[in-house]
């Protein structure tokens, strides 16, 4: 029976969502505007972010740039955020815009070099203990000096190349066959059983990482964005900036080390998957058949991007330009010098990034609804009005929460620029200042890894292609992030309250 054209529009509507999602967008929508209204801005407007959030739980469902973009749209419309302070929220957050856009694409340029080195390391590193805590330690390394979004985009190849080797000789395929990884179809009765406890080995690595880069991201001055902000408020170099945050970074860094270990001894929450015997066997073949077939051609191509690789660290650690225009930077150098000068072939790079960024700005959206609104502005007077003695705590507390409702960016950016008025006022003193500015990087940093709206690393993560692949959902990651979360806030809090 042909549809009607009422129908038609119905089954448009946010694609293949379930129904269910689709009424409940439906409606937010109807019901914003009436709440407005109604019960006012205020209580509408952290309505607006439970529905956001509603849309990233869910991206297994429907990708959030839709249906997060809709209540966005709706917001502004409605008044309660002004395009130019969506404007203003997204221009202050362009460097990371950068870095996405260019940044993860000169990554994917990278990806034989990245899948040569890690499958060596895979495939020679037995232990699953010791493999989880190399991943969580290097990425801590890593975020520490270069950038936790540029780690995550690693990772997020990594896990993605490991995936598709896998999956195609699981649906039968050789190895230069074209295959859909996303399929599972096609996917022999025989290893079923090996792709699922593949998935949940891969879910765990990814997520010793993802923490590892909270857990280097937090020490210096480059490793997070909001560190540079509250560094230059303080007046703060990277040698002072690391010193002073040291006695809660290096405490809570050893604790979320061996919360790793421990995560894989016990094998709770999600991790202690093997690698399965059958995926090892593959993987060993992969690789020696890629050794095999490796060309003069290739060889070059992965000498080039050893030495662009070693550019990247040297370029991201001194911090030379903005590290977008250094990601721009390694496109060109690898595109020039590997043989890769057609449009199309450039553009799969950014095919990962873009919807990723366009995401962002929607976020931005959201953010300036809680700018425009003031809705974290009885929890900033509250904690302004104790008692100095408690303050660093209430920082780090307040900071945590709020930052996994929101973006950790813009609530260092908000408490940073009160403490700094109040500073200049001479309504606290420089001790106090540089004890809230510490207690502020450390509470946005930390506690936001409970959700992937906390750290834009784990947002880019929830909503790569690889997260559906290896059933990483928005309540999985949560899930896996509670042992690590719960034990990096308790080290921090004993950390605050007894340094600061």
């Amino acid at each position: 029976m042909a549809k009607s054209l009422s129908q038609a529009f119905a089954a448009n509507f946010l694609g293949q969502a379930p129904q269910w999602y689709k009424w409940s967008i439906i409606g937010f929508l109807i019901a914003n505007p009436i709440l407005l209204y109604t019960v006012g801005p205020f209580i509408t407007g952290w309505l607006l972010i439970l529905e956001f959030i509603f849309t990233l739980a869910l991206a297994l469902k429907c990708y959030p740039l839709q249906p997060g973009g809709l209540l966005a749209i709706e917001a502004i419309a409605i008044g309660m955020a002004s395009p130019e302070t969506v404007y203003h929220e997204t221009v202050g957050n362009f460097s990371v815009i950068l870095l996405l856009m260019f940044m993860v694409a000169g990554i994917y340029f990278m990806k034989d070099l990245l899948m040569y080195v890690f499958t060596k390391i895979l495939l020679g590193i037995k232990s699953k203990k010791l493999l989880s805590l190399l991943f969580c330690a290097v990425a801590a390394v890593l975020s520490a000096f270069l950038d936790a979004l540029t780690v995550t985009a690693v990772l997020i190849s990594v896990g993605t190349g490991f995936y598709g080797v896998y999956h195609k000789v699981a649906s039968g395929k050789k190895p230069h066959h074209s295959h859909d990884a996303t399929n599972d179809e096609e996917v022999v009765e025989l290893h079923r059983s090996d792709l699922d406890q593949f998935r949940k080995f891969l879910r765990s690595l990814l997520m010793h990482g993802a923490v590892g880069t909270a857990l280097g991201g937090v020490c210096t001055l480059v490793g997070e964005p909001q560190n540079l902000l509250i560094a230059e408020k303080a007046g703060w170099n990277f040698i002072e900036f690391f010193l002073l945050m040291a006695p809660i970074t290096m405490p809570v860094l050893a604790a979320g080390l061996l919360t790793c270990l421990m995560l894989e001894i016990t094998g709770i929450n999600g991790y202690g998957s093997e690698l399965p015997s059958a995926v090892r066997k593959v993987l060993e073949e992969y690789a020696d058949d890629a050794d095999s077939k490796r060309s003069m051609n290739s060889k070059a191509a992965l000498i080039v991007q050893g030495l662009v690789a070693l550019f990247l660290v040297i370029a991201l650690a001194t911090h030379i330009a903005e590290v977008g225009i250094i990601g721009l930077a390694i496109i060109v150098l690898q595109t020039a010098l590997n043989g890769i000068v057609e449009e199309h072939q450039i553009g799969h790079a950014f095919e990962e990034a873009l919807p990723f960024t366009a995401l962002l700005v929607v976020f931005f959206a959201i953010v300036a609804v809680i700018h425009e609104q003031h809705l974290f502005s009885p929890v900033i007077d509250y904690v302004l009005a104790m008692e100095s003695s408690v303050r660093p705590v209430m920082f780090f507390i307040a900071n945590g929460v709020l930052s996994m409702i929101s973006d950790n960016v813009f609530v260092a950016t908000v408490y940073i620029n009160e403490i700094k008025e109040a500073l200049d006022a001479g309504t606290i003193t420089r001790e106090e200042f540089d004890k809230l500015a510490i207690a502020i990087n450390t509470g946005t940093n930390l506690p936001s890894v409970a959700t992937p709206n906390g750290q834009a690393a784990f947002l880019f993560l929830l909503t790569s292609a690889l997260a559906p692949v290896i059933r990483l959902s928005y309540g999985k990651m949560v899930w896996m992030a509670l042992p690590y979360t719960i034990v990096m806030s308790i080290v921090g809090i004993i950390a605050v309250i007894n340094f600061l």
